[in-house]
């Protein structure tokens, strides 16, 4: 299949490596200076999408998508499919989608799970938005740069599965840190911790498979000084995703509010900037209560 890739980064570089090696003809454009092993670069990103079957964005906003969505998609041929695998509001999602519908294209709105390292290793979460007929043209794809992709429902929806499973996400790390720094305040061992929360009602994804204190349960940033798997700014640009959808919505989280304050706190304020998402262990270790 001839595929365009437009952003190579942390993310879309080794999803465009993994179709290369899968057989896959990809040219890619990105802004930076990038060498990505089996794909040609394209000088601009019109010229990547222009005669491809798929063309694949992963971007860092929504204002950047609705920028290169307006010069890819009349390069686009009819009957292609336009599959955005960025994190963006759910807003720029639809019409992006709206768009490239008016001009006979197939929209995917289909943001991932599994981070860098799920990139690479081929084994990313595909959360996807969108017509069947374009989930279909896609799911080829999504098998070569996933282990599942569960197509949402029309188009938006696989944003939205993003924004709320995101939002439980950074609500629970913050009340596994929470419980981890009250732990010890107790004199509670941390193994003994995780072996009781590990296997009981407190039970969850952010203590069981990322466990925040170092040497407790598998291997985790917290492991590696919070070295970033999962970027602390990363969850906080998802958080505020959360609140605005929330906001247009009419829906009431104050749980992801309040998480949303915390990580902005922790991120502009706290040195969490360039940190795992799950160093919220150490800021509320230092602390006491206010």
């Amino acid at each position: 299949m001839k595929i365009g890739f437009i952003g190579l980064g942390n993310m879309g570089g080794p999803m465009a490596a993994n179709l290369a090696k899968a057989g896959h003809e990809v040219l890619g454009f990105d802004m930076a200076e990038v060498h990505i092993e089996g794909v040609a670069l394209a000088r601009t990103a019109a010229e990547a999408a222009t005669d491809a079957q798929v063309v694949i964005t992963m971007l860092p906003n929504g204002q950047i998508l609705r920028h290169v969505a307006a010069e890819i998609i009349p390069a686009m041929t009819k009957g292609a499919a336009f599959l955005d695998c960025s994190t963006v509001d759910v807003d720029s999602a639809r019409e992006v989608a709206r768009q490239a519908d008016l001009a006979g294209l197939l929209p995917v709105d289909a943001p991932v799970s599994g981070g860098v390292g799920g990139a690479a290793a081929g084994t990313l979460t595909f959360m996807a938005g969108g017509s069947k007929a374009a989930f279909a043209m896609a799911a080829p794809l999504f098998d070569v740069m996933g282990q599942k992709a569960v197509h949402c429902g029309t188009s938006g929806a696989g944003q939205a599965a993003k924004i709320c499973n995101n939002m439980i996400l950074g609500v629970t790390m913050i009340a596994t840190c929470e419980a981890f720094a009250l732990a010890d305040k107790l004199g509670l061992d941390r193994d003994r911790m995780f072996d009781v929360v590990s296997t009981s009602s407190g039970y969850s994804w952010s203590m069981n498979a990322y466990c925040p204190a170092a040497g407790v349960g598998p291997n985790s940033p917290a492991d590696n000084d919070y070295k970033p798997g999962f970027a602390a700014e990363l969850m906080l640009k998802d958080l505020r995703l959360s609140q605005q959808a929330a906001a247009g919505s009419d829906a009431d989280t104050p749980m992801g509010k309040l998480a949303e304050a915390l990580y902005t706190q922790f991120v502009e304020h706290e040195g969490g900037l360039g940190k795992d998402f799950s160093a919220m262990l150490p800021r509320f270790e230092e602390r006491g209560r206010s």
